[in-house]
């Protein structure tokens, strides 16, 4: 039998080692958590993260690890919207080289194209666009890739936040943008988020996104600094590109999580997106020691543990996220993976 927090399936490669991201993503968190009441000793030390290790702004922290913080850090303070707070009170200065070469850009528009096109010194295994939509609504998109990291719902509120708040320094401190999206299901204190943006906020999307008007792209940003801008520059390229390269089963991994809500994808489905054959994809596979049906399994049964934890989630909308259209195939599914059922796992869970 498997029990709670056991491994039901084979490890793969991008289980170990692991992307990165630069630490001045995590600048003040020290403070923020002793305001929140939160033992900064206790949660860095479960992570594995030296507190001092986040006032070094170009050091590299383990992508995982960063995450876990703040996942540790709301576990342990009862605040379930640690990082959408964090990130609201986050000064775009504060992310360093990064931050800075946005905020000396003339206008928002470059200052966000910097953002984006900067993004692979400042985090890797991770992407970011900036698009603009049939209705002319420009889309700032921001996404982990890496498979292995399951629980960032905390990462994606601060980094969304964060983002909006280079938007403010050209819009006001009082700027909502039109809609954020983001990819984790509803939390149980949702509303919360929506009074932080100004805005309405959607949940289980394919992606977390601000959503704004086109028209913002001309104002002018009012820290402009052509010199300041191309110094940053040139100091996050001589760092050298922090993008690992993506295994090809990680990047299966995360296109099949992506269409999961669509029902479980096919091997051509993957195949496809991808732009691979699906012979290429199998011998991939194979030499993780993994077959494509078990890939699938595997993403469906890491993101139930994860999904299980959150103890406002219904079973049925669990099922539904997995790409499960019963209950019933669901618990059969997970049932076989864990050796008990999803609700005896939430049931043990909980009680620890």
């Amino acid at each position: 039998m498997i029990h709670p927090g056991r491994q039901a399936f084979p490890e793969t490669p991008s289980a170990q080692g692991g992307p990165v991201v630069l630490a001045a993503a995590a600048s003040g968190l020290v403070d923020f958590i002793e305001t929140q009441g939160g033992d900064v000793d206790s949660i860095f030390g479960n992570c594995g993260i030296a507190p001092e290790m986040t006032t070094a702004p170009t050091l590299q922290l383990r992508l995982a690890a960063y995450c876990g913080l703040f996942e540790e850090a709301a576990k342990q303070t009862g605040r379930g919207n640690f990082g959408l707070w964090f990130g609201q009170q986050f000064s775009p200065r504060d992310l360093g080289m990064w931050g800075y070469a946005s905020l000396s850009s003339p206008t928002l528009g470059s200052a966000l194209e910097n953002l984006v096109g900067l993004f692979r010194y400042q985090q890797s295994s991770s992407t970011m666009h900036l698009r603009r939509d049939p209705d002319g609504r420009m889309h700032l998109e921001y996404q982990i890739l890496s498979p292995a990291i399951i629980a960032r719902r905390q990462d994606a509120e601060l980094s969304l936040g964060q983002f909006t708040n280079i938007i403010r320094e050209a819009c006001g401190r009082h700027w909502s943008p039109l809609e954020i999206h983001f990819e984790h299901p509803r939390p149980a204190d949702w509303r919360q988020h929506e009074m932080a943006f100004g805005a309405p906020v959607f949940f289980g999307c394919a992606t977390n996104a601000i959503i704004f008007d086109a028209a913002l792209l001309a104002r002018p940003m009012p820290g402009r600094d052509l010199k300041l801008l191309t110094m940053m520059q040139t100091c996050l390229e001589s760092l050298g590109s922090r993008d690992q390269a993506e295994s090809l089963v990680d990047r299966v991994r995360s296109a099949v999580r992506l269409r999961l809500t669509e029902g479980a994808p096919t091997l051509e489905q993957i195949a496809h997106v991808l732009r691979l054959s699906p012979t290429a994809i199998q011998r991939a596979l194979a030499d993780a020691g993994l077959g494509f049906r078990e890939a699938v399994d595997m993403t469906r049964y890491d993101l139930a543990r994860y999904y299980l934890q959150q103890s406002q989630l219904p079973l049925s909308e669990i099922a539904l996220l997995l790409g499960y259209s019963e209950l019933s195939a669901f618990t059969r599914a997970f049932t076989r993976w864990a050796g008990l059922s999803p609700r005896a796992y939430r049931s043990g869970i909980l009680q620890h």
